[in-house]
């Protein structure tokens, strides 16, 4: 799905982005959107839940898959340095 094809009706605030980020951090396992709106506290709409998705998907922070939503971002210096000096086999 790509967002800018669509005519977006309402882009979200950043507190909405900051809300639907902490809620996916939080969640241990694999989250659905209905389950996000559930666990916000003020109402959102639908649209405007899969244009943060589509973002944070974008940036490489969550997985959007049929299953559900999952978030894989890994801060860590360690990690990067890793990944960085690894080589392809």
């Amino acid at each position: 799905m790509n967002i800018y094809k669509e005519k977006v009706i309402h882009y979200p605030s950043l507190r909405t982005m900051l809300m639907v980020e902490r809620i996916l951090k939080e969640s241990e396992t694999v989250i659905d959107r209905e389950e996000i709106k559930r666990r916000l506290p003020t109402k959102i709409m639908h649209q405007t839940l899969n244009v943060i998705l589509y973002y944070l998907e974008e940036k490489g922070m969550i997985i959007d898959g049929h299953k559900g939503i999952l978030w894989i971002y890994n801060p860590s210096q360690k990690l990067r340095r890793a990944i960085e000096m690894a080589r392809e086999i």
